[in-house]
């Protein structure tokens, strides 16, 4: 794991040197059990998110651009107070007050691996965890963190449904994400800064896409957002 994530942080600086631009947030991946079940991983995993390859309410991306691409229907939230290393460890409670404000996501996400259940967890965990991008609907400031549980989360695929579930499906609520996350970091020496993204899990089962598909994504009281790949 400790090698994992620095082989990814190695990783990020070659990504910014490479034009993918700042590093703004995180993924948490495999939060949900239907996530969970379908990597056939029992245990969350973090990516790093960066400013190029995230749009705002609809995304348009080239299909050839991606290996293997697919979308995920994610809760995301926009860290408004600095989460630091020395005040861990986090619990879902102490990770409220640092929310400010939270969003409706799409996950981009791209499978580089000719089978990725015959790859070890920490190699996927090196490489983002699949992270390619993402579509965000605009954020939802006043919004109590504390009932994210309680919302609902849908996706359609070219209008057909493709999957539904519930906040509290990611860890049981999705702010134990955000503290997993800040843990994960403070055992790092790290912190989350202020003005993060934090995308904390799929409510519906990766989606993979053929050229022309669009998606749509909506999850309750925080938006929609929509994405297509030609």
């Amino acid at each position: 794991e400790a090698e994992a994530y620095a082989v990814q942080a190695h990783l990020h600086a070659l990504q910014e040197a490479a034009g993918l631009g700042t590093r703004i947030g995180w993924k948490v991946g495999c939060t949900t059990p239907v996530m969970q079940r379908y990597m056939g991983i029992d245990h969350p995993c973090a990516g790093g998110l960066f400013s190029t390859t995230l749009t705002e309410q609809s995304g348009r991306y080239d299909f050839d651009g991606f290996c293997r691409v697919g979308v995920e229907c994610e809760i995301v939230v926009r860290l408004g107070a600095d989460l630091p290393a020395a005040a861990a460890p986090y619990d879902r409670v102490t990770v409220a007050g640092a929310v400010a404000a939270c969003m409706a996501g799409i996950e981009v996400v791209d499978d580089r691996f000719r089978d990725f259940r015959q790859v070890g967890v920490w190699t996927m965990t090196a490489g983002d965890f699949f992270n390619a991008g993402g579509v965000l609907d605009a954020p939802v400031v006043g919004f109590d963190p504390r009932a994210l549980d309680a919302l609902t989360g849908r996706m359609t695929v070219n209008g057909a449904a493709a999957g539904e579930g519930r906040g509290s499906d990611i860890l049981g609520h999705p702010l134990e994400a955000l503290a997993w996350l800040a843990n994960l970091k403070a055992g790092q020496g790290a912190a989350l800064a202020a003005g993060e993204i934090v995308m904390l899990g799929s409510v519906v089962e990766t989606k993979w896409l053929t050229r022309g598909d669009v998606v749509e994504i909506e999850i309750e009281s925080l938006g929609q957002a929509s994405v297509v790949f030609e």
